[in-house]
């Protein structure tokens, strides 16, 4: 069996995997997590690379065991437990992370981040930074990404420039937190506006709770960027409860402002060119999980997160993650 130290031996802003796992068994045989799926008349066992994953979605007609759940620990894995496709059985719910524990996570990310958060204005100010940095990765991604120019998505083209440069001055300015959560939210009106037209759907509206192609993908991959945000938490040890801008009521709020980096840059314009064209929900997430990667959207998240916390905190020889 591997040693806790070959197990996290990738660090997680490294890692290239996330699973979403249905109708399986995940077991622990021989030292290796597997899943086991049943085909017409035998079984078929899978290898999970464990120490090269981040997250683990276990969906519709799944179970696991006791010792697979150790490995998966051991390696730092997130296991969440989800509905069909990555999307909660409640609409209303976040997916139920089953963090791994240790006593040897980091805590200057936590004291760092804990040094401002109770001041207003500087927890104000770390949610500008990340909110600008969600414009910023745009900007970067949509510059340079062949796929998405040619399905329209130009950094250069007016109706895009102008959404982005607006914001992005309305940030600087917004005096309070409502203000940039209303910033936050009519940017993104814009951006759906922006998508449904290069992707000719017309009359598009964001529901959460609809069964058109493109909302489903949606809440789709959120989830999935909801995934490496909380991975992204627990590997630097902030508690999801203290968020800089969606709620300090909403226990894993900071999730959503984690998220919120790299979902309008990738989650939403895959959304709208795979419903175009008809793509499968397996299709869908492989796109995303692709451009994940291709962009280092974990690396993005771990550098943000880092970036503010110890922006208040002076830190001496700090172990890489």
């Amino acid at each position: 069996m591997e040693q806790l130290t070959d197990l996290k031996a990738i660090l997680h802003s490294k890692r290239a995997n996330i699973y979403y796992l249905e109708k399986c068994r995940v077991m622990q045989k021989d030292g290796r997590v597997l899943y086991l799926t049943e085909a017409k008349s035998e079984y078929q066992y899978w290898n999970i690379p464990i120490a090269n994953t981040t997250v683990i979605l276990l969906g519709t007609g799944t179970s696991i065991t006791q010792a697979a759940i150790r490995m998966l620990a051991s390696a730092g894995v997130l296991v969440g437990f989800c509905g069909g496709g990555g999307t909660p059985l409640l609409a209303a719910n976040e997916v139920e992370w089953l963090s791994p524990q240790s006593e040897y996570r980091p805590t200057e990310y936590i004291q760092g981040w804990m040094s401002f958060w109770f001041d207003d204005e500087k927890r104000l100010d770390a949610a500008k930074q990340l909110q600008t940095a969600r414009i910023q990765f745009m900007q970067t991604v949509w510059a340079k990404d062949r796929n998405l120019i040619t399905e329209g998505f130009n950094l250069s083209d007016e109706d895009i420039s102008s959404a982005l440069n607006t914001a992005c001055a309305r940030i600087t300015h917004a005096p309070k937190v409502s203000n940039l959560l209303q910033i936050e939210a009519e940017f993104t009106k814009r951006l759906y506006k922006i998508a449904a037209n290069r992707t000719k759907k017309k009359d598009f509206v964001r529901e959460r709770e609809s069964t058109d192609i493109a909302n489903a993908f949606l809440n789709h991959g959120n989830y999935l960027a909801y995934g490496l945000a909380a991975c992204t938490l627990w590997v630097l040890g902030i508690p999801h409860g203290f968020a800089v801008m969606h709620g300090k009521t909403r226990r894993g709020a900071l999730v959503f402002d984690v998220a919120d980096l790299i979902k309008d840059t990738l989650v939403l314009p895959w959304a709208f060119i795979c419903a175009k064209e008809n793509a499968t929900e397996q299709e869908y997430r492989q796109q995303c999980l692709q451009a994940f990667t291709d962009h280092k959207a974990l690396d993005f998240m771990f550098d943000q997160v880092k970036a503010i916390a110890l922006k208040h905190r002076e830190t001496k020889g700090d172990a890489p993650v």
